[in-house]
């Protein structure tokens, strides 16, 4: 095995990890939110320092390769896509966080007809989705299920359009519930972001195994 293999090798397990960290950080957050637990909300904020490290790691392994290897073709465009997806993830992580410091600062669970209503664990549930695809397709180098990812970021765009009207309507009706419809109003356009990282992440996966970039490209283009 050459050295340049043993490197995208090692470099490839540790995206895997932080793919595998930020899954979980979503799912807990989604937990904290419908469970209101502001304990596991305290160990997801506690993760994020671990997740930051990983991605500053990363950077630093592409760098090295890049710098010390001379990658080409295939290997040049691992490196490549892992310089984008590697922030992707992260900012997914950055999300989860934001997501569990709402609850932080409530003082009662979020009403559940509220988040029925805005299909708030209906949006937890494709982002999750679409992070289990992207680990998937990256694991085995299978972009059909990468181009599943890019249509479920559709389902999340459709919720989110109407999110908006529907938190006015639940207010309109329970005013005393303003504050905490806020908070959840932006769970749902911090979701809505989650989908796009994982819509660039799969992008990447393409862009890696088939020499294809499908950024800006049409949606019957993919």
């Amino acid at each position: 095995m050459s050295h340049i293999d043993i490197e995208t090798g090692r470099l490839r397990e540790t995206l895997k990890e932080l793919m595998m960290l930020t899954t979980q950080q979503i799912r807990k957050s989604q937990d904290v939110v419908f469970n209101f637990d502001k304990e596991l909300a305290r160990e997801v904020i506690f993760y994020e320092k671990h997740i930051n490290s990983l991605e500053l790691k990363i950077d630093r392994d592409c760098e090295n390769i890049l710098a010390l290897l001379n990658p080409v073709a295939v290997d040049l465009r691992f490196i490549l896509a892992t310089l984008k997806i590697n922030p992707s993830l992260e900012r997914i992580a950055d999300n989860a966080e934001s997501m569990v410091r709402y609850v932080l600062e409530m003082k009662e669970p979020y009403d559940s007809e509220l988040m029925r209503q805005i299909k708030l664990r209906e949006m937890f549930d494709i982002a999750l989705s679409m992070l289990s695809d992207v680990y998937t397709a990256f694991t085995t180098e299978d972009t059909r299920i990468a181009r599943n990812v890019l249509l479920k970021d559709d389902l999340l765009d459709e919720i989110n359009m109407v999110a908006a009207h529907t938190a006015e309507a639940f207010i309109k009706k329970n005013s005393a519930l303003t504050y905490q419809s806020l908070f959840v109003l932006s769970n749902v356009r911090k979701l809505e972001r989650v989908g796009d990282q994982n819509k660039n992440i799969a992008e990447e996966i393409i862009f890696y195994l088939e020499a294809r970039v499908l950024k800006h490209s049409k949606p019957g283009g993919i």
